[in-house]
């Protein structure tokens, strides 16, 4: 059997360049805030995905208003909240802690009783982080609060994501992300005005959504066409370490022992359930 280099090329290239994306978005804060750089990474992200799709091929309907609403304003929520975290909390961290909310969704599916290993480790990771009375250390609770939120917004995007992609297909993701700049738009232009039409920074955002989405979508793509879904699933647990590492060298941002230690749980616990629910079917 030959190892497939090009394939795991790309799904590491994808996490680098979603990384990379999301320390450069974050470095927009200043000029146009989470929600302006929300709605640049969502509306470029969208005007990409509608004119390779072209979603207007197809004969559309009312009744494909409510799932399709319901997956993208559940990826505009998300996208919002990770951004408002990372305004506070390292972006490694910020990962980790939503990386809980598919986690959960892989865990309440399983009927196997080692995977209370899995949550264990989760449990113990997201305990080290959280902000403890006396502690020097202790991560904004709001940030916290609102990377959680990211998470619970990621799990209930796995969930509808599921159910449209079977019905609609490659359409799903531009009708989705249509939404979702529609939810996210109005947030976005009350926050940071006429800041958000300065040519500088739309350029940036340019910038922000090809790194972010544009080139991390078609490699994902690439990957999960030639990957076993255990071994993608693996591998997409690496994001965090990626991502701690990218707000290192972009950002200066620094963990703690305690933090990379709880970095490291978690990511063991989403890697534990990913072999185990491929062990599971085979």
């Amino acid at each position: 059997m030959t190892f497939p280099v090009l394939p795991i090329a790309a799904l590491m290239g994808s996490l680098v360049s979603l990384c990379v994306g999301t320390s450069f978005a974050k470095s927009l804060f200043p000029a146009v805030g989470a929600e302006g750089t929300t709605t640049y990474r969502l509306v470029f992200s969208m005007l990409m995905l509608m004119a390779f799709w072209r979603p207007w091929r197809r004969r559309w309907q009312w009744a494909d208003a409510l799932p399709l609403g319901l997956y993208g304003v559940t990826l505009g929520v998300m996208n919002l909240l990770f951004y408002s975290a990372i305004k506070t909390i390292p972006f490694g961290l910020a990962i980790a802690i939503e990386f809980t909310g598919p986690l959960a969704v892989a865990l309440w599916t399983s009927k196997k009783v080692s995977d209370w290993l899995w949550i264990a480790l989760a449990v113990l990771g997201l305990g080290l982080i959280l902000p403890l009375p006396g502690s020097g250390t202790a991560l904004d609770p709001v940030g916290m609060a609102y990377a959680l939120g990211a998470g619970v917004c990621w799990a209930l995007y796995i969930i509808f994501g599921q159910r449209v992609a079977l019905r609609y297909g490659a359409f799903a993701t531009p009708m989705g992300m249509l939404a979702a700049a529609i939810v996210v738009t109005p947030i976005g232009l009350a926050q940071a005005g006429g800041a958000l039409f300065d040519t500088q920074w739309l350029a940036a955002g340019l910038g922000v959504a090809l790194l972010s989405s544009a080139i991390p979508y078609t490699l994902e793509m690439y990957a999960l066409n030639h990957l076993p879904k255990r071994t993608f699933s693996i591998l997409l647990s690496l994001e965090p370490a990626v991502g701690a590492m990218a707000g290192w060298l972009v950002l200066g941002e620094k963990l703690t022992f305690q933090q990379e230690l709880a970095m490291l749980f978690i990511m063991a616990a989403s890697m534990g359930s990913a072999w185990s629910a491929g062990r599971s079917r085979d």
